[in-house]
């Protein structure tokens, strides 16, 4: 399995190398430009608004045509749009650059959807655990490189040097990416049947759930960096450094205990665990005042973070159809989209207006609902399982 995956694992760490140097600076690098942390939340907002439109249309692509040419398309957008960063005279052109690596974008779904045509469903938890290491590996080194980079000279270097990988991705994926749909497999299906699938009894309830995951998660990214600041008064090297030692921690958690937790208590339960790890942590950080507690409380969000990545999409490839695996992960990715487009302003907002507790306390109930559709849901498994066990044989 790890044979197969070579590839794409290598990909996506040369490619979040480049976008976790962006990651920790995005938000000091609006500021820069004397903007108020309200068009933080903004910016952020804009590049989730385009990949909410472009995702299922590049997921659905990627099911007709095949993975390979997405994932090519997606890196030339992104590389055209940190080159941009780099070079960006003013706030107007920094939308722009996000807006065309926003509408070119679609590799993380597409990526997913790779994974599961190439694993078999009990192993796709620790396959996307896989995929998660090489995420939190690429961020390890990725704000680290940014933040010296930063510090040595300025914003343009980090952003250049983004877009310099993410150059390289696209040559990595051209010259050894094997394509992973054949022809001869079933066809993707039309706009009904993909709405027919939507209103599936055990489909829907788990994209609500995503939903409401995605709220929690694109509420908080937004401000962590900002809360760092100002409850540690970290600066953008220092953020960049403290983002590095999570992407180590999340590495340690997907590679040691993600694949082992899933296969000892299935996926369902880990996510449930997870869910509950990410709210207590979150009920934690309005007391961070120091280094240490904020490594406890950060390494808690970073399991919770890691067992989630890979248990949620794991239950979801392995209720989807195999025909349509692109384009239901890329609706998926379009409500990560739409908790793009309206979670950023609002916390940047409520951090800016009510300060850290009232912040996070809106992060920290869209997982609880998230959490509670996951327990009706292990509920609704268990009685299935019942079930199945009392029918008589024919």
């Amino acid at each position: 399995m790890f044979a197969r995956l070579f590839p794409i694992l290598g990909i996506t760490f040369i490619d979040i190398l480049g976008f976790s140097i962006l990651i920790p600076l995005m938000p000091y690098y609006v500021k820069h430009f004397g903007a108020p942390d309200f068009v933080v939340g903004v910016l952020f907002s804009t590049f989730a608004a385009c990949q909410l439109v472009a995702g299922p249309v590049w997921g659905n692509l990627s099911d007709r045509t095949g993975r390979k040419l997405v994932l090519v398309v997606s890196q030339i957008g992104a590389t055209i749009g940190w080159a941009m960063l780099a070079f960006a005279p003013s706030i107007a052109l920094v939308f722009v650059a996000r807006i065309i690596e926003g509408l070119s974008g679609g590799n993380i779904s597409v990526t997913q959807a790779y994974v599961a045509d190439l694993v078999e469903p009990k192993q796709r938890a620790r396959a996307f655990a896989w995929v998660g290491a090489s995420f939190s590996a690429g961020i390890v080194l990725g704000p680290t490189f940014g933040g010296w980079l930063f510090s040595r000279y300025g914003y343009v270097a980090p952003f250049l040097a983004a877009a310099t990988l993410q150059l390289v991705t696209l040559i990595v994926t051209i010259a050894i990416l094997p394509e992973s749909r054949h022809k001869d497999e079933e066809p993707a299906p039309g706009i009904g049947t993909i709405a027919r699938s939507l209103r599936d009894p055990r489909l829907s309830p788990m994209l609500w759930q995503k939903l409401g995951y995605a709220l929690a998660l694109y509420g908080w990214f937004p401000v962590f960096a900002l809360i760092l600041g100002l409850q540690l008064h970290f600066s953008e090297a220092s953020t960049s450094f403290f983002f590095a030692g999570w992407g180590a921690v999340s590495v340690v958690y997907q590679l040691g205990v993600v694949g082992r937790l899933s296969e000892a208590i299935g996926d369902r339960h880990a996510s449930n665990l997870a869910f509950a790890a990410q709210i207590a942590a979150l009920a934690m950080v309005p007391f961070v005042h120091d280094l240490l507690f904020a490594a406890l409380t950060f390494a808690l969000f970073a399991f919770g973070l890691s067992v989630n990545g890979a248990a949620i999409v794991a239950l979801l490839t392995e209720t989807v159809p195999e025909n349509q695996r692109g384009t239901i992960l890329g609706i998926g990715s379009s409500l990560e989209s739409v908790s793009g487009v309206v979670m950023p302003p609002i916390t940047t907002a409520v951090l800016g207006l009510y300060g850290v507790p009232a912040t996070v306390a809106i992060c920290a109930a869209f997982l609880v609902a998230a959490l509670l559709i996951g327990l009706r849901l292990a509920a609704r498994e268990r009685s299935a399982s019942g079930l199945e066990r009392i029918e008589p044989s024919p």
